[in-house]
This record gives structure tokens, sequence and C-alpha cells, in this order.
């Protein structure tokens, strides 16, 4: 049995976090991308991809990712994705995605950074 995607969702100080579990890949980024536009309300201006829990990325998944940026890359709304595996920073870093979006070391700097409110010492990463 193949391992799919779970998606946790939270809204913490006007942002949505959507922590990503398991893995996205080819044969689910489609599952991925209808789970991520079910949890994203209309009034949603910031959202933060939280990938603590995610084993794996394809291209596939980072398609998704980018359309969800894309979504987010309006005036008043903001997007990032935190808290990267090893793995999923090397897929992050040599397709350069972390020159086009926000990567944040932990969930806390990322909320840090979208809210403007400063309650941690973590920092951007990039």
């Amino acid at each position: 049995m193949e391992e799919g995607i779970d998606i946790q969702w939270e809204r913490k100080n006007g942002v949505l976090v959507a922590a990503l579990v398991g893995r996205v890949d080819g044969g689910n980024a489609e599952e991925f991308q209808r789970l991520m536009e079910s949890g994203i309300e209309p009034g949603d201006q910031a959202l933060i991809l939280d990938f603590e829990h995610l084993s794996f990325i394809s291209s596939a998944g980072l398609r998704v990712t980018l359309i969800l940026a894309r979504r987010f890359n309006e005036p008043g709304k903001q997007f990032g994705i935190c808290t990267l595996s090893v793995p999923v920073r090397e897929v992050i870093a040599i397709s350069g995605f972390d020159k086009m979006i926000a990567v944040y070391e932990s969930r806390a700097a990322a909320l840090d950074a979208l809210t403007g409110e400063s309650s941690s010492d973590g920092g951007e990463q990039g």
C-alpha cells in the first residue's frame, strides 16, 4: 500500500497552517491539491505549509506548492513553508524553490514573520 498524504489544519493569529503528514508524489499530487483547496477559505490571507512530517515531495508536489504560493501572491496575502526535513530541504534547494518561496526553520518563525509579531528568535532561512 502506498503512503498517502494527510493534512492537519490549524488557524493561528489569522494564519492558516497546513501540517502535511506523509508524502506527496505523482500518484497523489491531485489529491494533495484537492485537499488543500478544500481547506482554504476565501477570507484566508496567509498560508503556511508545515513540512515537519512530510517524508518526500516530488516535482508534482512542488507544482501544487507553487500553485498555492501563486494563489497567496497578491497584495495583502502571504505564503511560506517551514520545518523541512533534510531530504525535503534538498529537493526544495535543488529545484530553486527556496528562491521563489519563503522558507522558515520552524512554524514559530513562520508565524512570527507572517503576523509581524516577534515571540521567538527563529529566523527565515534562505
